[in-house]
């Protein structure tokens, strides 16, 4: 009697929905901030988009390396998208209840995505080690089968692996707490109000870290370390600024990416004692990447500006580009 009174008091206490209460500390004047983050994320969609467009549109750029570069875009829009409308629900019409399926698979596809782009930086690493480090061997490696397997693989690493975040978030019993400062359903910031033990999803969320994000890590940093060997042992002064070229634009993002990842991370350990920073920096993360990816790459890479000059109408007669730069490199 006493247990059946005891599950029934469990289910009637078990909240129905969250409340993302924006950004702590700054409660009532937070959506000021809404105008620097919409056209933050609108700059990113259409960016992103017109690369996209791009892409599709130029016979010249259908190789490997855009390949994936398309596949970022796709990422970032994605990563945007997720978090985006509602952050400015929140500001704008204070909108700020969301049930918890909706919560739980925001932060399924938050995670998903954010293993994706590391996944991608890990495929373009590897596309320019084989590039400059085994050129005779490239074409016959990197095949377009080869782009299928490697992008399918990411897809079902990070789709597979996220799984449980949301899982066993949503096993936990949410009981007196509702409210979430934060202006996204990050999983510590929801199991953080679980009435129960949270050991578990704590382990995992760590666990997929290191698994995804800290693997990639190393092996990115790797590859580049390998190919700056290689690059450096050239006796001609003119293919080792080409080969630095060529991944200049890949290191500033990968830097960009995972520098703000492990600065996120070190943020939480003072989030008692300033709040706001670790939660900022967090939204800050899933839409500044998205909107700067592009700017960087249109401005390291010629012929993808030549692309869009074209696409726009700029530069109707001029001919297409030699991507010589891209292929194996004979030294």
């Amino acid at each position: 009697m006493d247990t059946s009174t005891s599950v029934t008091n469990s289910s009637s206490l078990q909240v129905s929905q969250f409340i993302l209460m924006g950004l702590p500390g700054i409660h009532d004047w937070q959506h000021w901030l809404s105008l620097p983050l919409a056209l933050l994320y609108l700059s990113a969609l259409a960016a992103n988009l017109l690369i996209l467009t791009t892409i599709q549109h130029e016979p010249t750029l259908h190789e490997p390396m855009y390949h994936f570069l398309g596949i970022l875009a796709l990422v970032d829009i994605g990563l945007a998208t997720t978090i985006m409308p509602k952050i400015m629900a929140i500001f704008w019409f204070d909108a700020k209840a969301i049930s918890l399926p909706e919560c739980f698979t925001q932060m399924y596809v938050i995670h998903c995505f954010f293993g994706m782009e590391s996944g991608i930086f890990l495929c373009m690493a590897v596309d320019r080690y084989i590039a400059i480090c085994h050129p005779l061997q490239y074409p016959s490696i990197v095949t377009e089968a080869f782009m299928v397997k490697v992008t399918g693989f990411m897809v079902l690493r990070n789709g597979l692996l996220t799984i449980p975040v949301p899982v066993l978030a949503a096993q936990r019993l949410y009981c007196s707490k509702n409210k979430i400062d934060h202006c996204l359903c990050s999983n510590l910031g929801v199991i953080s109000l679980a009435c129960d033990d949270i050991t578990v999803n704590k382990f995992y969320q760590l666990f997929l870290g290191w698994i995804v994000v800290g693997s990639d890590m190393a092996l990115v940093f790797s590859s580049y370390a390998l190919i700056l060997r290689t690059v450096l042992r050239l006796n001609s002064a003119e293919a080792m600024s080409k080969a630095l070229s060529t991944c200049s634009s890949h290191l500033i993002l990968i830097f960009f990416f995972y520098t703000g990842l492990l600065v996120l991370s070190v943020t939480h350990l003072v989030e008692e004692k300033i709040p706001l920073i670790p939660v900022l920096l967090n939204v800050l993360h899933n839409v500044m990447p998205p909107a700067l990816n592009p700017m960087v790459y249109a401005l390291r890479m010629h012929e993808l500006r030549m692309g869009f000059q074209r696409l726009l109408g700029w530069l109707k007669n001029c001919p297409p580009s030699n991507l010589s730069f891209i292929r194996p490199y004979k030294y």
